[in-house]
């Protein structure tokens, strides 16, 4: 098996194909063109995603009504003025919370950004304490 070098460690592709399906957060990579390249695939996503969507403009996979907000989002990101940025919206009822964090290399050049998105439903619920208590008792 080939094994993909990061720093950390080594895992090999079905590891990390096997991380990403796994974990309840859903991935969105897009490159320094703003272009989406990756998306983790899971049947945890909250907002589908298809091969189709590959290569596309960020702004061709959000919804029309969110174009002001995702491009302030990428200005911010690219010029620096904004490394993340965390926000809640009510989808179907649900608390979820979209998260961008800007992606940056060893000389701090923008590579790019990656939106990461969960439902927080269950974060939610007060005491953390019965939380806890409830984590133990469900097997889902």
């Amino acid at each position: 098996m080939t094994e993909i070098n990061l720093k950390g460690g080594q895992l090999t592709r079905k590891q990390l194909n096997t991380i990403f399906e796994t974990i309840p957060q859903e991935f969105d990579f897009i490159d320094e063109n703003d272009i989406v390249r990756w998306s983790s695939a899971n049947r945890h996503r909250i907002f589908k995603r298809t091969d189709d969507d590959l290569g596309k403009h960020v702004l061709e996979v959000h919804p029309g009504h969110s174009e002001g907000r995702v491009k302030q989002v990428l200005h911010d990101m690219h010029s620096g003025d904004r490394d993340s940025i965390s926000i809640t919206i009510i989808h179907h009822d649900k608390p979820i919370n979209i998260s961008f964090y800007a992606l940056r290399d060893d000389d701090n050049n923008y590579v790019g950004c990656v939106e990461v998105t969960q439902d927080v439903s269950n974060h939610q619920q007060r005491g953390s304490l019965w939380r806890n208590i409830k984590q133990m008792f469900n097997k889902k």
